[in-house]
């Protein structure tokens, strides 16, 4: 566990209230960080605070200001923003539940792990989580972290609880201003199964550990060439454009089913014809409601 909770606080239903701390879920990927050159010199580029008309001034001499209008700011401290009192600083109250599936995946933003404060408030948590499982219900509240509040969810997993910052409606795009130009059309049945059965050969578990930041490693092994390079401009184009385009798809029958080896997608298709146990020559099914006529 972290050494430092991102948050403490209390979780409160009603009543009843669950002292815990909340963990970042989530940790920075790897990643390959640049810095900003002089070419002639070699050396790094650095940034100072400048005022204009005075040049470069201390941290100490730095506030925050809000403009209420141009060039005049309200200007505040940094403890007069901390001292802003919201019940959320330190509680967070479950004040609606809903279906897990009802909240839109856009919504979610980010993940935290939830764990009971100490021993005593072990038993209320484990009884808050397990009714949420029972339910299949996730709680809804707001909570302030670090200067802003967030509508958030709550929701079991395995012995303990996450809890997930919400983005606002506010926040959103409209999706119909993006899906407005797909046409509203059935599927073709037989390209519909070709895709399902492609669909289904390539489902299984999944497997976090097996995705790896690819770009990043092609950076690492760009750099480690061009070192070696000794300052040799160093561009690869093998003339292929793998950017997909309208032009790219122009057979979808015959790409799903060179997708799937020359599969089609229907076992009742693939089906071969029968063989008889002695002779191995095809059969041919009867027709319905009696036998098949002799020549």
């Amino acid at each position: 566990m972290a050494a430092r909770a991102y948050w403490q606080g209390q979780i409160k239903l009603a009543l009843v209230s669950i002292p815990v701390e909340i963990y970042s879920a989530t940790r920075s990927g790897a990643t390959v960080s640049f810095k900003q050159i002089h070419e002639p010199s070699g050396k790094p580029v650095h940034y100072e605070k400048v005022v204009t008309g005075i040049g470069p001034v201390d941290k100490d001499e730095i506030m925050k200001g809000y403009e209420i209008k141009k060039g005049e700011y309200v200007l505040l401290d940094q403890d007069e923003i901390d001292a802003v009192k919201l019940v959320s600083k330190r509680t967070l109250e479950l004040t609606q539940f809903v279906d897990a599936d009802s909240v839109d995946i856009l919504y979610y933003e980010k993940p935290y792990f939830v764990v009971p404060a100490d021993d005593l408030a072990n038993e209320a948590f484990i009884v808050l989580r397990e009714a949420l499982k029972r339910t299949k219900k996730v709680g809804l509240g707001q909570l302030a972290l670090r200067g802003r509040e967030y509508v958030v969810s709550l929701k079991p997993s395995g012995r303990g609880m996450v809890l997930e910052t919400l983005r606002y409606a506010s926040e959103m795009e409209k999706a119909q201003g993006y899906f407005r130009e797909i046409p509203d059309d059935e599927p073709d049945e037989e390209l519909l199964e070709l895709a399902e059965a492609l669909i289904d050969r390539k489902s299984g578990p999944f497997h976090p550990q097996e995705f790896h930041d690819r770009y990043v490693d092609a950076l690492k092994a760009l750099i480690e060439r061009k070192r070696k390079s000794r300052g040799k401009k160093l561009i690869e184009d093998d003339g292929t454009d793998e950017t997909a385009s309208s032009s790219n798809v122009v057979d979808l029958m015959a790409a799903l089913r060179q997708s799937m080896g020359g599969k089609s997608g229907s076992a009742k298709k693939d089906k071969p014809p029968a063989k008889t146990a002695s002779t191995g020559k095809r059969t041919t099914a009867k027709p319905k409601g009696g036998a098949r006529k002799r020549a």
